[in-house]
């Protein structure tokens, strides 16, 4: 199921809200039971001042005439019952219920005592109030307690909470309202932004304008045209891998097509074997071309992810120079080497580190005429491993030697063989190694110098145990 954003973000306003409303409710209760207990004890202690103003002495006695209004105050529709008690200075009960709950402490003659109480069935609200009685022959306060039932009173404290609860929901609804048309402006922008990405045509990588955007926004919008960039690099990548392969294999192609239907035609058996040779060799030059399209394909900026682990160059470029040992034995070349230096610790792509000797040491076998020599030697110096490979051909013109990185190019009256990718991939694949290659005249006679240097991991530590 999908999550809204708009639904979490309102969830995240709304539910602590509402737990804020809950205990407010809950407060809100408290103070309306104070609010309308006070309303009822200055209710109780009006009418047990009344009373007590008509607690006198008589004859020697102590009377007390209970006034109408000391109870009428109490008539409201709740129906509540009036509950009194007078009690004269000699603890005689001369007025009211005799089974009244006495204060939890006698009132003084300042302070009144309010209490709760219950009477017979019911929960009673009271108030004991201290009346100094003066007679002839002692003196003394007579203790009035007036009470009532509690219906009027919960239900005064029903409609404060009530009231309360009722402004707060209305705040939270008004509140709930305003959060989602704040919502809805606030995700304004990015609901415009899913709708210009709907409707971009096909295949348009285009970056986002930011500039209209909230500063939340930004990060992500920058985070997506930066992988827009990334596609479109890629997907470049792509369409040159494809327009250089096409353009490249175009032309063999053709030409094995040629042969093929030449050797078809072809009656007598020996011009049949000289064309499935030329096929052959055809064969085996395009397999080298898209070898090395793929190896460039890989090594450019933006292409697959490389995935670099801890590598021994020189047991890398050992190995690369007994496969190629064949090829200079067949046209006689000295092939010599110089990996004395031990290991040769980088992080890298072993395949792509191999082809880097490959194409040197091929493009130097290549170009060596027969009894010549190439030289390959692997060397460290601080933080860098240093490949040399040294050729006795005709060398590079120095005008030449930037140019012949670039892709297909080939120098003027170079041979039929090789492609023009060789020295490019070497340059690609020292570049996403952190490297670099350079071309110089051979330090001793003619020929060409091709140096490599590579990042390399640092020695580690001997072991003190």
């Amino acid at each position: 199921m999908a999550r809204s954003l708009r639904g979490e973000l309102l969830g995240w306003l709304l539910v602590p809200l509402a737990g804020i409303v809950a205990f407010n409710a809950w407060t809100a209760h408290g103070s309306a039971v104070s609010t309308a207990n006070l309303v009822t004890d200055r209710m109780l202690l009006a009418s047990a001042r009344v009373i007590a103003e008509q607690v006198k002495e008589s004859d020697g006695s102590v009377e007390a005439l209970i006034p109408p209004s000391a109870i009428e105050m109490f008539a409201t529709s709740d129906r509540d019952r009036v509950i009194y008690q007078v009690i004269a200075p000699s603890g005689e009960l001369i007025a009211g219920f005799p089974d009244v709950a006495g204060p939890p402490a006698p009132p003084s003659d300042l302070q009144p005592v309010f209490f709760s109480a219950r009477f017979r069935i019911d929960d009673i609200r009271a108030v004991a109030l201290a009346q100094p009685v003066v007679s002839k022959t002692a003196g003394g306060n007579a203790i009035v307690i007036v009470g009532t039932t509690l219906r009027g009173r919960d239900r005064l404290v029903t409609e404060l909470w009530l009231n309360s609860v009722r402004d707060q929901a209305l705040l939270v609804g008004l509140a709930a309202l305003l959060a989602l048309f704040g919502l809805h402006r606030g995700l304004g922008p990015l609901l415009g932004l899913r709708k210009e990405l709907a409707e971009r045509r096909p295949g348009s990588l285009q970056p986002v304008e930011t500039a209209h955007l909230q500063s939340e926004l930004r990060p992500l919008i920058g985070a997506l045209n930066h992988a827009f960039g990334r596609i479109e690099r890629y997907v470049a990548l792509q369409r040159r891998f494809v327009a250089n392969a096409s353009h490249q294999m175009r032309t063999p192609l053709a030409v094995l097509k040629t042969q093929s239907t030449v050797g078809l035609r072809e009656t007598e058996l020996a011009s049949k074997d000289e064309t499935l040779h030329a096929i052959d060799r055809g064969l085996d030059a395009l397999a080298r071309l898209v070898n090395q399209l793929l190896t460039l394909a890989r090594a450019e900026p933006g292409g697959a992810a490389l995935r670099k682990v801890p590598v021994d160059f020189a047991t890398v470029t050992r190995e690369a120079l007994e496969g190629l040992a064949p090829i200079a034995f067949e046209r006689e070349i000295d092939l010599a080497f110089d990996l004395s230096g031990g290991a040769a610790m980088l992080q890298g792509h072993e395949t792509l580190l191999r082809e880097i000797v490959v194409n040197l040491v091929e493009n130097a076998l290549r170009y060596t005429q027969t009894g010549g020599a190439v030289s390959v030697a692997l060397s460290q110096t601080e933080g860098q491993i240093r490949l040399v490979v040294e050729d006795t051909g005709p060398g590079i013109p120095e005008e030449e030697r930037e140019r012949v990185f670039e892709r297909f190019y080939r120098l003027p009256g170079a041979g039929p063989d090789g492609t023009g990718l060789g020295l490019p991939i070497v340059r690609e694949i020292a570049a996403a190694h952190g490297g670099s290659v350079a071309l110089a005249d051979r330090s001793a006679g003619p020929g060409l110098r091709a140096e490599v240097r590579l990042p390399s991991l640092p020695a580690a530590a001997p072991d003190q145990s």
